[in-house]
C-alpha cells in the first residue's frame, strides 16, 4: 500500500501534466477572429529623415582615361629634299620613309624621321611650315627658323630674311646631325641654265636686228612677200577661170564615154530580144498543097499538120526582153551617176579654187598693208626696240631666279611644334612606306583625362570648372575642366557612344599636378558644377512635394505619426539632397514616404 505522501505527489504531477497539455493546445488553437487579426497588415508608419545643415556641392561624375595632353597630328608640309629620280631618268613626287618616327620624348632640333634619306627636324614655333624657304625669303616663318637656330646654339641673325648668315647657321645644324643642307637640284640647275641661255639668245637677236637696221634692209623682205602674194593671186584667178570653162575633166570624159557605150549595147540587146519575140508570136503562112473545091479533100499529111500546129512557147523570149530593158535602165542610171559625180567634182573644185582666190586676196592685202606700214613706221626699228625689251626681261627673270637660287629648306624638312620637348605618342608610318598623310601624333609632357558625359549633363559644364580625379588606389588629385564637346575631341580618338537620352559629349580635364600619374590609367572624374557658399538646410529630394499651384512644401513630423505641411523654397540639388529655406530647423524630421 502506497503512502499518502507518494499518492499526493502523483496527483500533483498528473495535474501539472494536464495543465501543460491544456496550455499547449490553447496556444495552437485560435478563433477565426484572432487568426484574422494576426494576419492583418500592421499599421503603416512614417519614414522620416532629419533636416541637416551643411554645405551642398553638385558634381558630374564619369569614368575616364589618363593620357598625355594636347595631342597634335603631324603631317609634312611638302616635299623632303629635291625631286626623286625615277627608273627611266625622270623625276617623280614619291616620298618614302627611310626611318620612321620613334615613340618617346623628342627635343628641339632632333631628327623626327627620315624621308628619302633626308632629315625631318622638329623645331619650336607656332607658324606652320608651308613653303620652301629659299635665299631671299622673308616672313614670320623665317624669323621663327632664325630663333630656333639661335636657341640651338648655331647663331645667325634675327632679321626675318633668309640671308647668307642664316644659311651658314642652317648648314651648321645639318652638319651636326650628319646631313648636308639642301643644295639646288638638277631641275633647278637646268632652269638656271635655261634662263642664262635665254639672256644670251635675246642679246644675239638684238645684235642681228641692230645690224639689219644699220644696213637699211628693213622693208626688203616685205617687198618680196608682196611680189609673191601678187603672183599667187594671178595664178589662183587663172586656175579658177580655166576650171569654170572646163565642164568635164579628161577622167570624167572617159567615164562618160564608157557609160554611153554601155547604154548603146543595152539598146541593141533590147532590140534583138524584142525582134525575136515578135517573130515567135507571128505564125508561118501555109503553102498551096491542094486545089480548093467543093469536094476537095486533103491529099497530103503535111498540109494537115500545118493547119492544126499549136502556137510556139515565148516565155523565154519575153524574159530576155525584160532583162534587156532592165540592163538598159541600169546603163542609163550609171550614166546619170557619172554625170552627177562629174558635176559634184566640178563644184568642189570650183569652191576650192574660189577659196584659194580669197586666200590670195587676203595675203595680198596683208602684204600691201605690211609694206605700207613698214615704209611709214620702219619695222626694223620696232624690232630693235622689241629685242631690247626681250633682253631686259630675260635679264630680270635670271636675276629673280638667281636671288632664290642656292641653299634652301624644303617644306617637308622642318616640322614646327607649339611646345618642345614633346612626346611622340603614335606613329602612323613605317619605314619603307609612302608618305601620304599623317606621320605621327605628338603630345605634351603634361597629363589629361579624356572622358564623356551624358548630353544633358554637358549643358552644366563650362571650361575652367574645378574638378578632381580619383585613382583605383583611392588617391585623389585636383584638376580643371579644360574643354567640352568638339574642342575636347582627341585627334584619332573614337567617337563617344550614343546614349538613350541623345548621346554623350566628350570632355577633357587637366590635373593640377602630374607626379604619381601614369598614362593609360582608368580614373573616376568629378566636376563641381555648383556649391553653396555657407552651410544650408538640406532635405532629401523625395521629401519635397510640389502642389498644384507650383509651390513646394514638406511634411514635418511634430508628434508620433502626426505631421504638418511647411512651405519651402528650393535651391541647389546634389547627391539626392536639395537646399531648402522656410520655417524649418536643423534636426526636424521630414516625411520621405509613408502615412
Amino acid at each position: 500500500m502506497k503512502s499518502p505522501r507518494r499518492l499526493m505527489a502523483g496527483v500533483i504531477a498528473g495535474v501539472v501534466v494536464i495543465a501543460a497539455v491544456g496550455w499547449a493546445l490553447s496556444t495552437r488553437l485560435r478563433s477565426p477572429a484572432d487568426e484574422a487579426a494576426r494576419r492583418a497588415a500592421p499599421r503603416p508608419s512614417l519614414v522620416t529623415a532629419a533636416v541637416e545643415r551643411r554645405k551642398l556641392v553638385s558634381t558630374v561624375t564619369t569614368s575616364g582615361t589618363l593620357e598625355y595632353g594636347s595631342p597634335l597630328p603631324i603631317s609634312l608640309a611638302g616635299a623632303v629634299g629635291g625631286p626623286v629620280a625615277d627608273p627611266v631618268g625622270g623625276a617623280s613626287g614619291l616620298q618614302r620613309a627611310t626611318r620612321a618616327p620613334r615613340k618617346g620624348r623628342i627635343k628641339e632640333g632632333a631628327v623626327l624621321m627620315e624621308v628619302n634619306g633626308r632629315p625631318v627636324f622638329a623645331l619650336r614655333g607656332s607658324v606652320p611650315m608651308h613653303r620652301t624657304i629659299a635665299p631671299g625669303s622673308e616672313g614670320d616663318d623665317v624669323r621663327q627658323l632664325q630663333r630656333a637656330l639661335r636657341r640651338l646654339g648655331f647663331g645667325g641673325p634675327l632679321t626675318g630674311v633668309f640671308d647668307r648668315a642664316t644659311i651658314a647657321a642652317l648648314t651648321r645644324m645639318y652638319a651636326k646631325k650628319g646631313y648636308e643642307a639642301q643644295e639646288p637640284t638638277l631641275a633647278d640647275r637646268q632652269a638656271y641654265d635655261t634662263l642664262r641661255k635665254a639672256v644670251q639668245t635675246a642679246r644675239e637677236t638684238l645684235a642681228t636686228e641692230e645690224k639689219a637696221l644699220d644696213q637699211g634692209r628693213d622693208v626688203l623682205p616685205l617687198k618680196v612677200k608682196l611680189d609673191n602674194a601678187e603672183a599667187d593671186m594671178t595664178s589662183a584667178k587663172r586656175a579658177l577661170k580655166k576650171a569654170e570653162e572646163q565642164r568635164l575633166t579628161p577622167e570624167d570624159e572617159t567615164e562618160l564615154a564608157a557609160a554611153d557605150a554601155a547604154v548603146r549595147a543595152a539598146e541593141e540587146k533590147l532590140a534583138a530580144a524584142e525582134q525575136a519575140l515578135e517573130a515567135a508570136r507571128t505564125p508561118p503562112t501555109p503553102g498551096p498543097t491542094a486545089t480548093p473545091g467543093p469536094t476537095a479533100t486533103p491529099t497530103s499529111g503535111t498540109s494537115v499538120v500545118a493547119a492544126t500546129q499549136p502556137p510556139a512557147d515565148t516565155s523565154v523570149l519575153r524574159m530576155r526582153v525584160e532583162n534587156a530593158r532592165a540592163d538598159l535602165a541600169a546603163a542609163h542610171e550609171a550614166r546619170g551617176r557619172v554625170l552627177e559625180k562629174a558635176r559634184q567634182a566640178r563644184e568642189k573644185r570650183l569652191e576650192e579654187l574660189r577659196k584659194a582666190v580669197r586666200t590670195a586676196k587676203e595675203a595680198l592685202a596683208t602684204a600691201r598693208q605690211a609694206l605700207r606700214q613698214a615704209r611709214q613706221l620702219s619695222p626694223t626699228r620696232l624690232k630693235v626696240a622689241g629685242a631690247r625689251k626681250d633682253v631686259a626681261a630675260a635679264r630680270a627673270m635670271l636675276a629673280e631666279y638667281a636671288r632664290t637660287y642656292g641653299t634652301s629648306v624644303p617644306p617637308g624638312e622642318v616640322v614646327f611644334l607649339p611646345k618642345l620637348p614633346a612626346r611622340v605618342q603614335k606613329v602612323s608610318v613605317k619605314a619603307g612606306q609612302r608618305i601620304e598623310d599623317e606621320v605621327a601624333t605628338v603630345t605634351s609632357s603634361s597629363f589629361m583625362v579624356t572622358a564623356s558625359v551624358e548630353a544633358a549633363e554637358s549643358e552644366l559644364l563650362r571650361a575652367g570648372m574645378e574638378a578632381s580625379i580619383e585613382l583605383d588606389t583611392g588617391k585623389t588629385y585636383q584638376a580643371t575642366l579644360t574643354a567640352t564637346g568638339d574642342q575636347a575631341k582627341v585627334p584619332g580618338g573614337e567617337e563617344p557612344a550614343a546614349g538613350q537620352d541623345g548621346g554623350t559629349v566628350p570632355i577633357l580635364l587637366t590635373p593640377t599636378k602630374g607626379k604619381g600619374l601614369r598614362a593609360g590609367t582608368a580614373v573616376t572624374a568629378r566636376v563641381s558644377v555648383g556649391a553653396t557658399e555657407e552651410p544650408v538646410l538640406v532635405v532629401p529630394v523625395a521629401a519635397v512635394i510640389t502642389s498644384a499651384d507650383g509651390r513646394a512644401r514638406v511634411r514635418v513630423e511634430y508628434a508620433p505619426d502626426r505631421t504638418k505641411d511647411v512651405e519651402v523654397r528650393t535651391g541647389l540639388t546634389a547627391d539626392g539632397n536639395v537646399e531648402v529655406t522656410g520655417e524649418l530647423e536643423e534636426g526636424d524630421r521630414v516625411v520621405v514616404s509613408g502615412g
